[in-house]
Parts: structure tokens; C-alpha cells; sequence
């Protein structure tokens, strides 16, 4: 299927979901790898293989599937020259221990599940391998066991560490030596058993260096005493590699000489994990097995779709056998595009080998290609407009529709102008149709739908909609057009009867009554919390030309009164205003009994005339001097 489908369908979505019930990765790249077959009876066996999967999982949940992790390295490094690790044969002998169950427990499945029980036949026990290796390794390592001789030389080691201790032991506690060690504890460097010493008795003390600490006051030396047993200690240490390296060799020769059947086994554990993920998922959405059929012939009953899960309004479907072009009208969100990726999901999933969620006798078409144009699919990046990129994907549906291709259109022709569109619409219909593929579509065109009531081959399909209560019923009626039930749907939403009924005179040449429902409107006024967000905007604006208002009248009076005492901001003191303001802006300041003009907004209150002076104070006595005064008097 192309990619566009795909991501239309949110296929990719049910493959995720599906990997959430496999257990190792290479189940969940199986999973991710899946896409819908054409071949009718590829799909009929692996639709049994889910089935017979799930009436396993219906009995029990406690399948033995092994993760296989790291399994994969493992058989990286087989057949490539390298000994296997201990760490990577207990993978192979846990997998073998694991293969063995999963054998054993789909013994007793024959009946319930007589295909993929048989499966586990090809499993390969492997037992001689298992048991060796059980043998050999033992908590990550090469286990004293594996061989007499590993036996006698780590007992051998054994006994040389435990003489070497003991010797050091009895130095460090020594009295002879007791000046001149830093802490008495064994400890080694480069393998060597070594005691530490005090970097200035160094010498004191007869032996090789082998290292020292990174301040240097700490040298960790090999007392000649023990060196004898300690090179006698070495020698058996590389014998014990040997030995070691000798067992892994013949183990790892064991595993390549089975690796064909070690293959087999790794690749029985993914089909089963792979079918079992299918089984779960079955069960998680009560899905069952649906009877194919290679007539392009769809007949779903109390289909559900399966990523909105138990709250889906079951869905009958029909299409392909009486009629092969469905036109699907109603209201907006009644449902018709969910109707449409049902239909279109459930028969991939279906071609897929999957369960889908459907009533019992469900049929399915095997289509070679499902054409899809859902959404407006606009892109910036692309610079399309809707309507442009509709027509993009109906021109390449176009150049591929054709009798083995199922093609899924919704609201076909919309985006440009209304007659047009209807035009284009039925043109489009009237040629995949003549390619002899089997179409679903939605619309609003009337035309459209009077296309499909007068034209062989084609029917009408309509969303439920409630006249009473306004609402959608989810629920697809074929054989009948339905009504886009606008008007009704926009009083429910709170427009005026006025404007409903002057568009009802306009659609249809006629005038209508829709006072009977107001009760409606007022209701949807009421909860409306747009309109009431609305009328606390209003509030806003009202408020701000009250305090714009009072700002206004405020710029119209004086700043400063004569007599104010005011802060000269440059100046840094104060003085007293002795003229009102002038064009300028500019107020006559009394500063250290001189008159000065100075800017207003250079100028701060810093106390009131009412506070310095009062009521009916004479400011002349302040302003004037002394003979002005006595002239006004006269």
C-alpha cells in the first residue's frame, strides 16, 4: 500500500500498538515489517494462524516467549573465528532451555490450535549442547568442573595463593618489619601479590618494585620471599587460561556445528512471538476472524473502529456486490469520515492476517491497492491550497484506480466554488467508476446526491442525525441521502431565527417558521463562554475610557500651584514655583532668592502650598520685595 494511504488510515498506528504485545525485538521488526498481502490465500492462512493464536491466548497468558536478547551479537560471532564467552553461551543455554518449553507447552495446544502447534515440531531440543554447556559454565564463568585438569589447576592456584598470603600475612605483622609498612593489608599490582611500604625504607626491604602511589610516599613492593611461589602462581594462571580457552573452543565448535537448528529454533521463537502479539491484540479489542472473498465485496456488521476502541458506535457497512460506489451525506462531526477510515483500516488490517473488530460473518474484499484522499492535506512547505491538493491526490487516484482498487474519497469537489466543485465532483466519480473500482465518498452537494439516486451502480448512504435533540447518532443508513441539517444545527449553536430563516428563503424559495425552536438558542446563549468573555471585554473597555477620561481631565490642570515646593531634578534642591506654567511647558521657579524658568518635567512635588502655607496666605510676601509690596499698599 503507498504511504499516503498509510498515514490517511493510521495504519502505522495499529503496527505500534500491535508491538506493544510482542515480548522480543525481533518480533516487534517482524510487526514493523507487516503491510496488507494480496494474496487471498496467504491471507486466509495467516488470518487462521491469528485465530488459532488466539484461542491460545483465551486459555492462558503465561505463553514461554523468550526476549532473545542479545541473542543476535551471539550469531554475529558464530562461524567468525572468535570463541564464544561464557556470558554468550548461557545466552544460548537459556534459549535452549526456553525453546524446550515453548515446545512442550504447544504439545498439549493441538486441538484448539492444530496449525501453529505444529510449529514447535521443528524446534530442535539441542540437549547434548545444553547440558554441556550447564556443565561447563556456571555463573558467568568456566566452572572448575568443566575438566579434571581446570580441577587440579585452580586448585593448585588455590594452595599457592593461600602459602603466598600467609607468608606476606606474617611479614606485615612482623616486628622486624613493622617501621616500616604503611598499612598492613595484601594487596596487588600487574597480578603480583605485593605488600605496601614506606617509600623511604624501600630499601630495608629485599624485593621487586612493582608499583607506587600517586603521592609516592607508598611503594608496593614483592618481598624476594614470596617471589618463587608467586612465579610458580603465574605460570599456573596461564595454564588455567589455556585450559579455559580450550573448553570455550570445544564449546563454541559445538555451537557452529548445530548452528543451522540453533537458527531454526531463534527463528520459531519470533513467528510464535509474532503470532501471540497478534492473539493478544485480538483479545485487547475483542476482534475475531472475517470470511475473504476475491469479489471486491465489503460487508462489515458492528464494525468498530479500532483505535477509538469500546465507545464506537457500531458501524453496518455494505458496498461492492449490488452496487460498487457508496455516497455517504450528512451534518459535520456526524460522522462520515470516521465511517470511511473504518472501512478503509479494517481491510488492511483484515488483508494484514490481523483480527479486526467486527460482528460475526463479516466479509472482506481483497483489494490489489486502497486509493485514499481524506483531510485537505495543505501544505505550506508546498504552497498548495486545499482545494489544489485535493486535486493533486485525485489526479495520481486517477492515473491507478481500476477494478482490483478500493477508493475512499471525503467531501470530493470541496474547497472551490460550490458549482465547480459539484461539477468536477461527479466527473471524477462517474470515471473511476467507468475503471471499475469500488468507491466510497462523502459530500454535501444536492447534485451529488441526486447523481447517485439516478445513476445504476451507485447508492446513497446517509449519518444518522436526531431532529429532537440535535445531535448526530453516528450511525450510517444505506439506501437513503441525508440532510446536512445546517440550519438546524446552527440555531442549536446559537444564531438568530431571523438569520436561519432568511438563509432557509434563500436556499429553498420559500419562507419557514423556526421560532419553535428558540428554547435552543437561549439555552446555548446562556452556557456560552465565548459571549461571556465577550461582555467582560466590553467591561474592560469601559473601564479604560473612564481612567483615559480622568487622565484627561487631569493633563488639563496645572501640574503645580504657585506656592508649591518642588524638586529640581539637575539642581538636585528644592525651590518655590512663583509663576503659573507657559506655552512651553515651562513653570518661573524661585531658587536661592532668584526666578528661574524651568521645564515641568524636570520639576517633582515635594510638598503642597496647602501644606506650607495658610489658607489665605499673602504669597507676595514671598515673591515681591519689599518696595513693590508697599507701592501695592499704597
Amino acid at each position: 500500500m503507498n504511504d499516503k494511504t498509510v498515514e490517511l488510515l493510521e495504519y502505522d498506528k495499529i503496527k505500534n500498538i500491535l508491538k506493544s504485545y510482542a515480548i522480543s525485538d525481533s518480533g516487534k521488526e517482524r510487526i514493523e515489517k507487516l503491510e496488507p498481502y494480496v494474496d487471498i490465500k496467504l491471507i486466509e492462512r495467516y488470518m487462521n494462524e491469528t485465530t488459532e493464536a488466539r484461542n491460545i491466548v483465551n486459555i492462558t497468558s503465561s505463553i514461554p516467549i523468550h526476549s532473545l536478547n542479545g541473542i543476535k551479537k551471539v550469531e554475529q560471532k558464530i562461524n567468525k573465528g572468535s570463541v564464544l564467552l561464557p556470558e554468550d553461551l548461557d545466552i544460548i543455554a537459556i534459549l535452549l532451555k526456553d525453546t524446550k518449553k515453548l515446545k512442550t507447552f504447544m504439545k498439549d495446544k493441538e486441538s484448539v490450535a492444530p496449525t501453529i502447534s505444529n510449529y514447535a515440531q521443528s524446534i530442535n531440543e539441542l540437549n547434548d549442547l545444553r547440558d554441556e554447556i550447564e556443565r561447563c559454565i556456571e555463573f558467568g564463568r568456566v566452572s572448575d568442573r568443566a575438566s579434571s585438569k581446570l580441577f587440579k589447576i585452580r586448585k593448585k592456584i588455590g594452595v599457592l595463593e593461600e602459602k603466598t598470603k600467609h607468608k606476606l600475612d606474617n611479614m606485615l605483622k612482623s616486628e622486624k618489619y613493622k617501621d616500616y609498612i604503611q598499612d598492613a593489608i595484601v594487596s596487588q599490582r600487574n597480578g603480583r601479590y605485593v605488600i605496601p611500604v614506606k617509600s623511604e625504607y624501600k630499601k630495608n626491604i629485599s624485593g621487586d618494585v612493582q608499583d607506587k602511589s600517586s603521592s609516592g610516599s607508598t611503594t608496593f613492593i614483592e618481598p624476594e620471599e614470596v617471589k618463587k611461589l608467586q612465579n610458580e602462581l603465574s605460570i599456573c594462571r596461564i595454564e588455567e587460561e589455556k585450559e579455559v580457552y580450550i573448553i570455550l573452543s570445544t564449546l563454541t565448535n559445538m555451537v557452529e556445528s548445530v548452528h543451522v537448528e540453533l537458527a531454526i529454533n531463534i527463528e520459531v521463537m519470533v513467528e510464535y512471538d509474532f503470532l501471540f502479539a497478534k492473539g493478544k491484540y485480538s483479545k485487547a479489542i475483542d476482534g475475531r476472524s472475517v470470511i475473504l472473498n476475491d469479489k471486491k465485496y465489503i460487508d462489515i456488521k458492528n464494525g468498530k473502529h479500532p483505535l477509538i476502541g469500546k465507545t464506537a458506535v457500531p458501524l453496518d457497512f455494505s458496498v461492492g456486490k449490488n452496487y460498487r460506489a457508496l455516497i455517504i451525506t450528512g451534518p459535520n462531526t456526524g460522522g462520515k469520515t470516521v465511517a470511511l477510515k473504518t472501512v478503509g483500516l479494517l481491510t488492511m488490517m483484515a488483508q494484514s492476517g490481523i483480527h479486526i473488530p467486527v460482528g460475526e460473518n463479516s466479509e472482506i474484499g481483497v483489494f490489489a491497492d486502497i486509493l485514499v484522499d481524506i483531510g485537505d492535506g495543505q501544505s505550506i512547505e508546498q504552497s498548495l491550497s486545499t482545494f489544489s491538493s485535493h486535486i493533486k491526490n485525485i489526479v495520481n487516484i486517477l492515473n491507478c484506480a481500476d477494478k482490483n482498487t478500493l477508493v475512499i474519497m471525503d467531501e470530493i469537489g470541496s474547497g472551490t466554488d460550490p458549482g465547480e466543485g459539484m461539477g468536477i465532483a461527479v466527473s471524477v466519480l462517474e470515471e473511476i467508476y467507468n475503471k471499475g473500482s469500488v468507491i466510497l465518498s462523502t459530500t454535501h452537494y444536492n447534485e451529488i446526491k441526486d447523481f447517485a439516486k439516478n445513476t445504476p451502480g451507485f447508492i446513497n448512504g446517509s449519518m444518522g442525525f436526531d431532529i429532537e435533540t440535535l445531535k448526530p447518532l453516528y450511525k450510517l443508513n444505506i439506501g437513503e441521502a441525508g440532510e446536512s441539517n445546517a440550519f438546524l444545527i446552527a440555531l442549536r449553536l446559537g444564531m438568530a431565527n431571523s438569520i436561519i430563516e432568511r438563509a432557509h428563503e434563500i436556499t429553498y424559495k420559500e419562507k419557514k417558521d423556526y421560532s419553535k425552536y428558540k428554547w435552543e438558542v437561549e439555552e446555548t446563549n446562556k452556557s456560552n463562554k465565548i459571549i461571556d468573555s465577550h461582555h467582560k471585554q466590553i467591561e474592560k473597555l469601559k473601564k479604560a475610557e473612564q481612567k483615559n477620561a480622568i487622565g484627561e481631565k487631569q493633563k488639563l490642570k496645572p501640574k503645580f500651584k504657585l506656592a508649591d515646593c518642588v524638586y529640581i531634578s539637575f539642581m538636585d534642591r528644592t525651590g518655590i514655583i512663583c509663576e503659573t506654567e507657559n506655552s512651553k511647558g515651562e513653570y518661573g521657579v524661585m531658587v536661592m532668592k532668584k526666578k528661574l524658568k524651568i521645564n515641568k518635567k524636570r520639576l517633582t512635588l515635594y510638598i503642597s502650598s496647602n501644606e506650607l502655607y495658610p489658607e489665605d496666605y499673602d504669597f507676595d510676601i514671598i515673591f515681591e520685595t519689599k518696595e513693590n509690596r508697599k507701592n501695592k499698599h499704597q
